[in-house]
């Protein structure tokens, strides 16, 4: 289950279809929208820091859109690469560690409540945390060859439930910054929540199947194992 039912996730990829096949006409690289997007998404960070909270969200908002297009752009213009994918992947943490150190700098010198400001500044830090495991349990899975796509809250998800509210209230329609603090501690209940369910779904996928192979250690440094082999 997620908090985004499948059916608006792709109407919303086929509103944004005419974007992606324009952009493949004009043969722009799928590496550059995802570029672009990691500059849109730290953009969103430094205006969550300076207090700028509707135009964060706006750029975040903007940003969720440009990951979407790089995905299509790239599969179907026939771009899909290893590098790519690693490219798209890497920048993706990237972004979110910029927007939830924003969101934790505004907490710390925005017009939070004094009493919330330890608590505000705790929920930013497990929300981090916690949406970077998000991603590394999917990508440890995949690795390891189990597909891994559960749980309530994936990025987009979590895209949507930081960036509209902060388009649309800003910090908050009465005390200042009240509002994100909640918005940010649902944040890092439900990325909490997807971990779990993502870490029970390997549990029981990978129940009774071989471990992976051992990947032999490379020696530290040049020569160390002829030294050792001769010291015996």
């Amino acid at each position: 289950m997620n908090v985004i039912p499948q059916r608006v996730k792709d109407g919303y990829l086929g509103l944004i279809g005419p974007v992606g096949r324009a952009l493949i006409r004009r043969g722009v690289h799928p590496n550059t929208i995802t570029t672009l997007g990691t500059l849109v998404v730290i953009g969103s960070g430094v205006a969550f820091g300076y207090g700028a909270i509707r135009t964060a969200g706006a750029l975040l908002l903007l940003s969720g859109t440009l990951d979407l297009l790089d995905g299509q752009v790239a599969r179907q213009g026939g771009k899909m690469t290893t590098f790519g994918a690693f490219y798209d992947s890497t920048l993706d943490r990237v972004g979110e560690g910029a927007v939830f150190i924003g969101l934790i700098f505004f907490f710390l010198t925005g017009p939070v409540p004094s009493e919330l400001m330890v608590p505000a500044i705790a929920a930013g830090l497990v929300a981090l945390v916690a949406s970077l495991l998000v991603s590394y349990t999917r990508a440890r899975a995949e690795a390891l060859g189990v597909e891994c796509k559960v749980g309530i809250a994936s990025r987009a998800e979590r895209i949507l439930l930081l960036g509209l509210p902060a388009l649309a209230f800003g910090a908050g329609p009465w005390r200042p910054g009240v509002l994100l603090f909640w918005i940010v501690v649902v944040l890092a209940i439900v990325s909490a929540i997807t971990v779990i369910q993502r870490v029970v779904h390997v549990a029981r996928v990978a129940r009774g199947a071989p471990p992976p192979a051992l990947v032999p250690k490379r020696e530290t440094l040049p020569g160390i194992a002829a030294a050792r082999r001769r010291g015996h």
